[in-house]
Parts: structure tokens; C-alpha cells; sequence
């Protein structure tokens, strides 16, 4: 069996502004997981993220993606350019994006 890493996303569900962003974009997001993997699991229950950056403190709401994917570089590099485009759609200085990995049973 292949080995496989979960891939978490945190989303915050408004801009550094307070202004809520738009549901498009969240469906957008989810889109391009699903095309590129075949499926994902959306937590919607808000978590609450506190942190500083350069002296200000930010609190966030957020959403978690959740994507358990074959530990594969090319998988690897695909998030590492998704987080980016994530950081420029939601208008972020960060996403945050941890890989763990896992053995599916």
C-alpha cells in the first residue's frame, strides 16, 4: 500500500478587514481539491486562530480542509503552489498548511 500524508488547510472566513469573503471563493477552493484528488473534507465548524505579525495581532476564523493524498514530491509541490494561489485568493500574508503523515487501515 502506498504511503499517505493529510494535507491540513486553514481558511479564514474574512479578510484582514473584517469583511467576510465571498462564498465563490470558498467553492472555487474546494473545487480545485476535488478535481485534483478526487474528494476532501470541509470542517465548518469555525476554529479561532490568534497570531502576531510584526507587533499586530490578528485573530481569525477559520475553516479546515482536510485532503489525505499518496505522499508523492509531485503532490508535495502541487500544495506548495496551491498555498500560494490560496494566500493571493484570500488576500492573506499566510495560509497555514501542515502535511502529517498517515497510515490509512
Amino acid at each position: 500500500m502506498p504511503l499517505f500524508k493529510r494535507y491540513e488547510v486553514l481558511l479564514p472566513v474574512r479578510y484582514n478587514d473584517g469583511t467576510p469573503i465571498e462564498e465563490e471563493k470558498f467553492r472555487q477552493t474546494w473545487l480545485e481539491a476535488r478535481q485534483q484528488f478526487g474528494g476532501l473534507t470541509i470542517d465548518l465548524h469555525p476554529l479561532r486562530g490568534i497570531w502576531v505579525h510584526e507587533e499586530i495581532v490578528y485573530e481569525d476564523e477559520l475553516i479546515r480542509l482536510v485532503l489525505d493524498v499518496e505522499d508523492t514530491p509531485e503532490n508535495r509541490n502541487w500544495f506548495l503552489r496551491w498555498k500560494e494561489t490560496l494566500k493571493e485568493q484570500f488576500r492573506q500574508l499566510e495560509i497555514w498548511m501542515v502535511a502529517i503523515p498517515i497510515e490509512v487501515l
